[in-house]
């Protein structure tokens, strides 16, 4: 978490917010544990339904309802809603299964996390990814799903940041 704060206050300083419902609060926790936190990180909010993620993050309620809250393109849409909800330059965000779901053919946890870089200027960057963890129990699969969106967030700020 050391360089995740180093690469977010280099200058330009840059400012971070999350939205999360598979990880549940854990992914916004660590980020919170580091010390002078509040220089970058602006909050998050912990959408786990439907109506939450359509209020607060202006989420696609048709195509959420017709996913079960669970897809690519929701994971982007609480990560645009969670920047524009903060004010933050980037958002980084989880939505998944942390265990199988027969009712709806999940057969194993999985996840997408997002992430959108708003800039200066208007331009928006978003990057996303899939992952699926055969095996894992629902703790193993919330705490791998926030270890990747945080270490996507680090890959891609040291990208920026080169």
């Amino acid at each position: 978490m050391n360089e995740l704060k180093k690469l977010l206050l280099r200058a330009p300083r840059l400012t971070l917010a999350v939205a999360e419902s598979l990880t549940c609060g854990r992914v916004a926790a660590r980020i919170g544990a580091e010390s002078g936190a509040s220089n970058y990180f602006l909050g998050g909010v912990t959408a786990y339904g439907l109506e939450q993620k359509v209020k607060l993050l202006g989420v696609n309620r048709a195509h959420a309802r017709r996913v079960n809250c669970v897809s690519q393109r929701v994971a982007v849409e609480m990560a645009a809603g969670a920047g524009e909800l903060f004010g933050a330059d980037l958002a980084v965000v989880t939505t998944g299964y942390a265990e199988p779901n027969p009712a709806v053919g999940v057969k194993a946890p999985q996840a997408w996390w997002a992430l959108c870089h708003r800039k200066r200027g208007g331009k928006t960057v978003i990057i996303s990814g899939f992952l699926e963890m055969a095996g894992a129990t629902r703790v193993e699969a919330q705490e791998r799903v926030a270890d990747e969106a945080l270490e996507q967030l680090a890959a891609y700020l040291r990208e920026i940041r080169k």
